[in-house]
């Protein structure tokens, strides 16, 4: 649907407004990456905007993403009313800036913050987990190195010790803000930060321990509490105070719900900070993060700012000014509408769902699982036998039912081992499974039968055993050589 022109005499012109398709109308298409000359009718721009869309992938078969992708209708609504509110005007948006408190002292409460019934809980709403790492790995920097200037000791050298499974924002915050990344490397079979090594690799330079509370790579929760027990020893020795911060995106708002006696919140004296992800198992659409902390103590006051921006003082910590309040809301929304109760049953929804799944790619055969019962509700398996074909493979011919599921290659020391990735979201139900398993056993059988042809091809061309096997031979290599080098981007 474009703008026409057509002549109604010698001289002169009328612009007509097309209210079908573009394609029946297109006669110059519209630049790319310049802004056109002309305006076009409401209509066009949405129908070729739209259609353009329609070549992204679906998010409810998207299942790479942690991140939320249905809500209610209700909250839809909501999120929609208030779109055009900047969160930053707290004083023309005191309500918001009320349901945002509200928010902070729900989730702290949820992760036992040492915090009386009528005391405010120490926090801040984020975009995504990513700018509460950053704000929370300021706070360590901050606090080290004013112990540090204390005692009189060089603080020009910070480091942060993780596991080699640490997301990618806790290295765009070691490279942004100069903090030397120390990492746990993995091994076949355990494919999480071990906190012994860890706490091996503290020193006085640590800024603080990042464990984390579900594993991007395999659903794994990380062991807080033999990492803080064995800290607390390793400080008693040295006296050092190095704190922990847990990264709890994805597990933050599941463990409290299916296992409330794990200890790995604040009950453990050296957690220090908590992020979560509002947008994940918060059940909120992207994007909206949280970062909590123990107490008002363990954020430095330099870093809080104190503007006067719309008429009265509004104290701010933050990366971000400008940002939208409806996240904010539909968060508000999500934990007054669902309740303990209802967070609970979905996640219990959520890990049956993963087991059912587990339970039909176990009854192929063909794959080994590596994530666990418990953990975020996922499924991570690797082949058993990738000699005719790869988990590259799968991935890529699953894109032919609409499935998105993502491969990838394990971090430093675990690069070759190869795994397909499987997140269970509210929106992934019992059906959806079900056809999933189906269209995995048919890849499977058309790459088996794929390979066989190859094999008796290159069989009838060597013209005899010994020769059909090095030709298989080499090839297998040039496979594992190429999937060797492939990698795909964990979400």
């Amino acid at each position: 649907m474009v703008v026409t022109v057509a002549a109604t005499g010698p001289d002169t012109a009328e612009t007509l407004h097309s209210t079908t398709f573009a394609s029946r109308y297109v006669r110059d298409q519209l630049p790319r990456y310049r802004m056109p000359e002309n305006s076009i009718p409401k209509e066009a721009a949405y129908q070729i905007i739209s259609d353009e869309l329609m070549l992204d992938g679906n998010p409810r078969l998207n299942l790479a993403s942690f991140v939320t992708t249905w809500m209610e209708p209700e909250c839809g609504k909501l999120i929609m009313d208030s779109v055009n509110k900047n969160y930053v005007d707290m004083d023309e948006y005191p309500v918001t800036t009320e349901l945002q408190n509200r928010c902070v002292n729900m989730i702290a409460h949820l992760f036992n913050a040492p915090i009386g019934e009528d005391e405010t809980a120490i926090g801040v709403s984020t975009v995504g987990s990513s700018e509460a790492i950053m704000l929370a790995g300021l706070a360590f920097k901050r606090k080290w190195a004013n112990k540090m200037k204390e005692q009189g000791k060089p603080c020009d050298k910070p480091n942060i010790v993780t596991g080699a499974n640490v997301q990618v924002c806790w290295e765009k915050f070691a490279r942004y803000f100069e903090v030397e990344l120390k990492e746990v490397k993995l091994t076949e079979g355990y494919y999480v930060m071990d906190p012994k090594k860890a706490v091996e690799m503290v020193d006085e330079n640590t800024i603080c321990v990042a464990a984390i509370l579900g594993s991007t790579l395999t659903g794994e929760y990380e062991d807080v509490k033999l990492l803080n027990d064995l800290l607390v020893e390793k400080n008693k020795e040295t006296g050092w105070n190095v704190p922990i911060h847990v990264d709890a995106a994805s597990g933050g708002f599941i463990a409290p719900f299916l296992q409330p006696e794990l200890e790995w919140d604040f009950r453990l004296p050296l957690v220090k900070s908590i992020n979560v992800s509002g947008h994940k198992y918060g059940l909120v659409y992207p994007g909206v993060g949280w970062v909590i902390w123990r107490s008002k103590d363990d954020l430095p006051e330099e870093l809080i700012f104190h503007i006067n921006y719309l008429g009265a003082d509004q104290p701010t910590f933050t990366l971000n000014f400008s940002k939208g309040a409806s996240q904010i809301i539909a968060q508000y929304y999500q934990l007054i509408r669902l309740g303990f109760e209802g967070y609970k049953h979905i996640m219990e929804n959520c890990k049956l769902n993963a087991a059912v799944l587990k339970e039909g790619i176990d009854a192929t055969g063909r794959f080994d699982v590596l994530s666990k019962a418990d953990g975020v509700p996922l499924v991570a398996i690797r082949l058993k036998d990738s000699t005719n074909f790869s988990v590259f493979d799968i991935s890529e011919n699953l894109r032919r039912f609409g499935w998105i599921v993502p491969a990838y290659t394990m971090p430093a020391d675990a690069e070759h081992v190869a795994v397909l990735r499987i997140v269970i979201r509210e929106d992934f139900n019992r059906s959806l499974a079900q056809r999933l398993l189906a269209d995995i056993n048919k890849i499977i059988g058309e790459l088996d039968a794929h390979a066989v042809h190859a094999i008796k091809l290159s069989t009838a061309a060597a013209g005899g055993d010994g020769a059909s096997k090095s030709a298989v031979d080499a090839a297998t290599e040039a496979f594992k050589d190429l999937a060797g080098k492939k990698k795909a981007g964990v979400c």
